[in-house]
C-alpha cells in the first residue's frame, strides 16, 4: 500500500509540473518516512546528495554540455550539411540523406538531442523546403535526425545510463557507435523509399563542381579531428571518458575561437547554459537516489525480479515488453527522467535475464530515439514545428516512416548483439 501510494505521489507531481529532481526527492522522502522513520530519512538526506554529485564520472556530463554549446557557437552544423549535400545531393532524395548525415555529424560532436534538432531546423531544414521537397517529409528527417546526438558518442543520455547503472561508461559510448551508423542509414533508406513511392517529394538539386566538393571537405576536417579527440582517445585507452570530455570542450573553444566565434558575452551564454544542464541533471539524480534507497527499503527490485524469473516464458518475450514499455513511456515523458526511474529497477531484472547490460543500453537509447518523435510529447517534433513555424501535427506525420524504421532497426540491435558489443571488446587492444 505504501508503495501505491508513494508512486501516486509522485505521478502526481510530474503530472502539475513539478521538475523531475524535486518531484522524486519528495515522493522518495516521504515514502522514507513512512518506511523507515525520521532516523532513516535524515541519515540518507545528510549523505545522498554529496555521495551522488561527487562521483568523478559526473564530470563528464558539465564537459560534455559545454563542449555542446561551443560547437553550436561555432556555427560547423551548416559546414556539415553543405558538405554532405554536395556530395549527395543529387541522389533522389539527397538533401534529406544529407541532413541524416549532418544530423550524425553534428551528434557525434555535440551530445544533446535538442540542441542537434534545433541547430537542423535553422539549416537543412529551410534548404529542402527551398528545393521544393515535401514539407512534412523534410521536417520529419529533421526531427529524427536529431535524435542521432544521443546515441553517438559523446552522449549525454549515455552517460547518465552509466551513472545510474554503474557500468563503463567508455564502453557504453563506443558501443553507440555502430547501432548508430546503422540507425543513420536506416534513416537514410526510409527517405530514399519515399521518395520511390513519390519523386514529386524530394526534386533533383543542381550538381557541384568536383573542385567544390572537394574544397567542402576541407571545412569538416575540424569537425572529424574533434570528433577522434574524444571518442579516439577513449576507444584506444588514452583517456578515459571524463578526460575526453574535457578535452573535447577544449576542442570545442579552439574551433569557436578559430572560426571568430567568441566573444566575452558569447562564452559566457555558453558557459551558463552548461551550468544550467548540469544543474538540472545532477538535480534529477539526486531526487533519483533518494527515490532509490526508498524502493531499496521497501524491496521492490527484489520481488519484480523474483517474480519474472518465475514466469514461464522466454527471456526475449519479457525484454519485447520491456522496450515496448520503454516507447510508451517516451511518449509521455522526458527521456531524462524515464532513465533514472526506471534503470535502478529494470537492470538488476536484464542482469538475472543473462543480458549485457552494456548492450541493453545502448538498446535503450535507441528506443528512446522513437520516443523522441512520438505523440503526444516527442520532444524533437516540438522543436522542429517551433523553428521551422510548420504545424506540430505536420512534422509527428512525417516522423511516421521514420518510427516504423526504427523499430526494425531495434528489431535488428536486439537479434545481433554483437552489432553493440565488438566495439567495446575491442578496446585498448
Amino acid at each position: 500500500m505504501t508503495l501505491i501510494l508513494v508512486l501516486g505521489l509522485l505521478f502526481l507531481l510530474l503530472a502539475i509540473g513539478t521538475p523531475v529532481g524535486f518531484a522524486m526527492g519528495f515522493a522518495g522522502s516521504v515514502g522514507l518516512l513512512m518506511v523507515g522513520g525520521t532516523g532513516t530519512l535524515f541519515g540518507i538526506l545528510q549523505t545522498a546528495p554529496l555521495s551522488t554529485v561527487s562521483s568523478y564520472e559526473l564530470i563528464t556530463i558539465p564537459m560534455f554540455l559545454l563542449m555542446a554549446e561551443l560547437v553550436l557557437l561555432s556555427g560547423v552544423a551548416d559546414d556539415m550539411f553543405k558538405t554532405a549535400s554536395a556530395w549527395i545531393g543529387r541522389v533522389p532524395g539527397g538533401l534529406g540523406m544529407a541532413t541524416a548525415l549532418a544530423g550524425a555529424g553534428f551528434g557525434a560532436i555535440c551530445g544533446t538531442s535538442t540542441a542537434s534538432a534545433a541547430t537542423l531546423s535553422s539549416t537543412s531544414l529551410p534548404a529542402m523546403i527551398k528545393q521544393g521537397y515535401e514539407p512534412k517529409m523534410a521536417a520529419g528527417v529533421v526531427a529524427i535526425s536529431g535524435t542521432l546526438a544521443m546515441l553517438i558518442p559523446p552522449s549525454v543520455a549515455l552517460v547518465v545510463f552509466g551513472l545510474l547503472a554503474e557500468v563503463n561508461i567508455g564502453q557504453l559510448l563506443i558501443g553507440g557507435i555502430l547501432p548508430a551508423v546503422l540507425v543513420t542509414a536506416t534513416i537514410m533508406a526510409t527517405i530514399s523509399f519515399l521518395v520511390w513511392q513519390d519523386p514529386s517529394r524530394a526534386p533533383r538539386v543542381e550538381p557541384v563542381s568536383w573542385r567544390e566538393k572537394f574544397s567542402l571537405l576541407w571545412q569538416v576536417g575540424p569537425m572529424v579531428l574533434l570528433f577522434s579527440l574524444v571518442t579516439g582517445t577513449i576507444y584506444l585507452g588514452i583517456a578515459t571518458p571524463t578526460e575526453a570530455s574535457a578535452l573535447g570542450a577544449a576542442g570545442a573553444l579552439l574551433l569557436a575561437i578559430a572560426k571568430r566565434r567568441v566573444t566575452p558575452a558569447t562564452l559566457y551564454r555558453a558557459l551558463l547554459s552548461a551550468c544550467h544542464g548540469t544543474c538540472m541533471i545532477a538535480t534529477i539524480l539526486v531526487g533519483a537516489s533518494i527515490f532509490g534507497y526508498f524502493f531499496t527499503l521497501t524491496h521492490v527490485t527484489q520481488d519484480l525480479v523474483a517474480w519474472v524469473g518465475s514466469l514461464p516464458t522466454s527471456r526475449w518475450v519479457i525484454i519485447a515488453l520491456i522496450l515496448f514499455g520503454y516507447i510508451v513511456l517516451g511518449s509521455f515523458m522526458d527521456q531524462i527522467a524515464i532513465l533514472v526511474l526506471t534503470v535502478p529497477i529494470v537492470l538488476p531484472l536484464i542482469k538475472t535475464l543473462g543480458f549485457d547490460p552494456i548492450w541493453f543500453g545502448v538498446i535503450k537509447i535507441v528506443t528512446a530515439e522513437v520516443g523522441m518523435i512520438t505523440p503526444p510529447v516527442g520532444l524533437n517534433c516540438f522543436i522542429v514545428a517551433r523553428y521551422a513555424k510548420r504545424p506540430v501535427a505536420e512534422v509527428f506525420h512525417g516522423t511516421f516512416p521514420h518510427f516504423i524504421a526504427h523499430l526494425i532497426a531495434i528489431a535488428i540491435l536486439v537479434a545481433f548483439p554483437s552489432i553493440i558489443l565488438w566495439l567495446p571488446s575491442q578496446m585498448g587492444r
